[in-house]
């Protein structure tokens, strides 16, 4: 049986520790064959990074490769001496060394193969591999070493457990397994079992540091199975599920290309309120009553508040069209005060013209700033115009005319170079699982206050406009969060327009407004607005498509607190709320409460190191 280990900066932090994790190693290589993935001893990346800034402001990438893989370097050397010490073969080997071989883009690598036969020659020989996490080499003939970027011993590790075809790839750190929410803000936080690759995938890319999305991302398409255990305890940890293998090539073992699948609905209506008023308990009202009359919702998306009121649409099945009009018409009375003097022009709108709705999806995008604009991009060539835009960390959804559907299948398909090995799914295909009762319908809770909301104002309702938008953002490598193109048009000076906000990094944000102000001339729009001081709190399940109120629930709990909602935008499994910063930890504790999430166990986490 072969074991692949990796163990994070905490774990080996010290030289105490780094014993200690030598003890579970050989504990384990008694029955086992064990390859060891290692980070950079605790905060040592961060003093290497400190260190070249005192050199350099803007560092060279090369040059910062060739520094930040030194950290590991160091922790495999001292690992395999301490092996030693306990009479344990082992060995010492950087990534170069065991053949991972990644693109050649320094800080920001993928892997693209690895070659197992001097790993496998040491394993047989009765040696513990110990290898160097976060690094590989280039394929070009200069063999440039390079990193992989945030996370990037984890996705040593899945990756070498998938080309070895390890029978469990065990990720150590410094709390328990995966937990529901951030034990430091939430400490009674309930430990999970166990958890799907999709959900993980989804939770990872919001944040939650236990795990990275590419590393995820390398189970769910290889199968590999993964556990997330205590460095510092014998407990079994979390076991992330993976799919079923399918066949697939270990040459490209991490898609050098951001997408990986394409998907397709014919099979949506969307409703929309406009005008409705801005403040804490409208979206709970709304999606409360929806709920009880048990029309299951997919997309929602709310957009930036216009005065003292907003929009709210939403879509749903094509058969229930005519109800949702009616339900949501006969809540709008119920969306004001007791006197309805504040619904002022208040409207329900709906329109039976088919629509439909595209997204493409893959960790690769996370990172990637021009993914979003290449999806825009295609559209605006093929001639298609985008109704409304909703996006996750993993997914970009656009709905579009359904008559348009097939066109821009096909022409996504083509630009991101999706074939048979990758996934092409219709709404036929996106046919619910039987109900299981015993999938809760949330399974964690995250916080980002890293972030903030550009606003722009009125641009040109035609093809290409997000396209310009986020190419001319993605030119200046500023990677875009969430997204949310909304439904209404105005009329400015005779001309349909749109608004359209998105989340950038709070450092990103001022830049973002300068070369977008820059470019106002070209883009037609009346103005931008910034808020740098807003919070996203996002719940993952994916149980949650057989509950249509877990949305209601939400929004209900952040009402609860008198929490007013900024802007909404959903996935299959996961919803997204962003509200006032000062306000964010508040609305994670209230969303966990509401869902029951929390456990017995009180947990206290340790400084955690640098994810690397």
């Amino acid at each position: 049986m072969l074991i692949v280990q990796k163990y994070g900066g905490s774990s080996v932090g010290s030289v105490e520790r780094i014993q200690s994790v030598a003890q579970r190693v050989l504990k384990t290589a008694q029955d086992h064959q064990v390859v060891v993935v290692v980070s950079a001893m605790g905060k040592t990346t961060d003093q290497l990074v400190s260190l070249a800034q005192q050199i350099s402001a803007t560092p060279n990438r090369r040059e910062m490769d060739m520094l930040l893989s030194t950290g590991e370097q160091v922790s495999i050397a001292l690992l395999s001496m301490a092996l030693q010490e306990l009479g344990q073969p082992a060995i010492s080997l950087t990534g170069a060394q065991v053949g991972i071989v990644t693109e050649a883009e320094h800080t920001r690598a993928r892997i693209l193969s690895i070659e197992t036969q001097r790993m496998e020659r040491h394993l047989n020989q009765g040696q513990v591999v110990v290898v160097a996490g976060f690094q590989g080499v280039s394929s070009q003939d200069d063999l440039e070493i390079t990193t992989l970027g945030r996370g990037g011993s984890d996705t040593s590790a899945v990756a070498l457990a998938a080309a070895l075809k390890a029978d469990v790839c065990e990720i150590y750190t410094d709390v328990p397994g995966i937990l529901t929410t951030d034990p430091r803000l939430v400490p009674n936080a309930q430990l999970m079992a166990e958890i799907t690759c999709d959900e993980m995938l989804e939770l990872a890319s919001l944040g939650a540091k236990v795990l990275h999305p590419r590393a995820v991302e390398i189970a769910r398409n290889y199968g590999v199975s993964l556990v997330v255990r205590s460095s510092w305890t014998d407990d079994p940890g979390t076991k992330v599920i993976a799919p079923k293998p399918q066949p697939r090539p270990l040459e490209g073992l991490e898609l050098a290309r951001p997408v990986d699948g394409v998907e397709f609905d014919t099979n949506q209506a969307a409703v929309s309120l406009l005008r409705i008023p801005d403040r804490p308990g409208i979206a709970a009202k709304l999606f409360g009553g929806i709920a009880v009359q048990n029309l299951d919702v997919d997309l929602i998306i709310q957009s930036i508040h216009e005065g003292n009121s907003n929009d709210i649409t939403f879509t749903v099945e094509r058969d229930y069209f005519t109800k949702a009009i009616a339900v949501a018409d006969a809540l709008l009375p119920a969306l004001g005060k007791p006197n309805h003097s504040d619904l002022g022009n208040a409207e329900v709108t709906g329109d039976d013209t088919p629509i439909a709705k595209v997204s493409i999806v893959g960790a690769g995008m996370i990172g990637r700033p021009k993914v979003a604009s290449q999806m825009f991009n295609t559209l605006a060539e093929a001639g298609i115009n985008i109704q409304m835009i909703s996006t996750s960390e993993v997914k970009v959804s656009c709905v579009i005319a359904a008559e348009d559907c097939q066109q821009a299948v096909t022409a996504l398909c083509q630009s991101f170079e999706i074939s048979s090995d990758c996934k092409i799914t219709s709404n036929f295909e996106l046919e619910k699982p039987p109900v299981d009762p015993s999938l809760p319908p949330v399974r964690g809770v995250a916080l980002d206050i890293k972030q903030a909301r550009l606003a722009i104002r009125h641009i040109p309702d035609r093809p290409g406009m997000a396209a310009k938008i986020f190419s001319i953002l993605a030119d200046h490598n500023i990677s875009v969060d969430m997204i949310i193109q909304s439904q209404r048009c105005h009329q400015i000076n005779g001309i349909l327009a749109r608004d359209i906000a998105f989340t950038v990094a709070q450092g990103d944000a001022d830049e973002a407004e300068k070369i977008l102000t820059q470019a106002s001339s070209e883009l037609g729009y009346s103005e931008i607005i910034v808020n740098k001081s807003i919070a996203k709190v996002s719940v993952v399940g994916s149980g949650m498509i057989h509950h249509p109120g877990v949305a209601a629930k939400m929004f209900e709990a952040l009402a609860n607190r008198n929490i007013n909602i900024l802007m909404i935008a959903t996935s299959e499994i996961k919803i997204s709320c962003l509200v006032d910063e000062d306000q964010g930890v508040e609305a994670l504790k209230a969303v966990h409460e509401i869902f029951e999430l929390s456990g017995d166990k009180t947990f206290i986490v340790p400084e955690r190191a640098p994810v690397a």
